[in-house]
């Protein structure tokens, strides 16, 4: 299910420059995702599939996570995370954009390998045991510090807030859609539509009229007006 969430739902911030409203309600996450067809980020995507996923009978708990930048952790509700409890714990996450295809074994400490690449858990610093902080690790780089606490997905409506305003948010400083496909991924950065196919990467800037059409093919997003750089005021 991971797998085929990644490869027919974005990880998109085109809501920012578009200036439309983000909501994590449950009612307004399911027209924006499942009606209207779109994308989101970690808050939306994760926030939604957990729904699916109580729905259909698994055990939930929402985990915040702090996105490592500069070899740092940054703050608390940073990114929004899924532990799923089957006969042991699951890390569950269609929300970070490039990570793994499959869910991962929490309390797994050796590798664990699949197609987004390889991924590692380990206690975070001065915490030991299953129940403290835990480092994510990609392909060896740092991913996100994850905490044990549950929540609710009201709390991190504030820090969705803040991703969605601030100058300071990466989210803000230009538009992105990126999917998983079948040999790699697809991404329109702005103008720049990026293809990577079994580790080949090409990268083209596309003109004006080439945005719409390139966001409808590439993923499904029929958009009425092109994503601005600068966020509506």
């Amino acid at each position: 299910m991971q797998f085929a969430h990644l490869r027919t739902v974005p990880f998109e911030n085109l809501s920012i420059h578009l200036g439309e409203p983000i909501s994590l309600d449950s009612d307004a996450l399911f027209d924006k995702i499942v009606n209207r067809r779109r994308g989101g980020f970690c808050y939306e995507l994760n926030g939604l599939f957990a729904e699916l996923l109580t729905a259909l009978g698994y055990r939930v708990t929402l985990l915040a996570a702090r996105v490592f930048g500069g070899g740092a952790p940054g703050p608390l509700f940073d990114h929004l995370a899924l532990r799923v409890d089957l006969d042991e714990p699951w890390l569950v996450d269609v929300g970070f954009g490039d990570f793994s295809d499959e869910p991962l074994r929490l309390h797994e400490r050796a590798e664990q390998k699949d197609g987004g690449g390889v991924f590692r858990i380990a206690p975070a610093p001065g915490d030991h045991g299953d129940h403290g902080d835990l480092d994510i690790t990609h392909n060896g780089d740092p991913g996100y510090r994850l905490t044990a606490r549950p929540y609710e997905l009201a709390d991190f409506v504030p820090t969705c807030w803040w991703q969605a305003t601030s100058p300071r948010s990466h989210f803000t400083r230009s538009p992105i859609c990126s999917m998983r496909t079948a040999r790699g991924r697809t991404t329109l950065r702005d103008r720049k539509l990026i293809h990577s196919v079994d580790g080949e990467r090409t990268e083209r800037v596309l003109d004006e009229t080439e945005l719409l059409p390139a966001y409808l093919d590439s993923f499904g997003i029929a958009l009425d007006r092109v994503p601005s750089a600068t966020p509506p005021s």
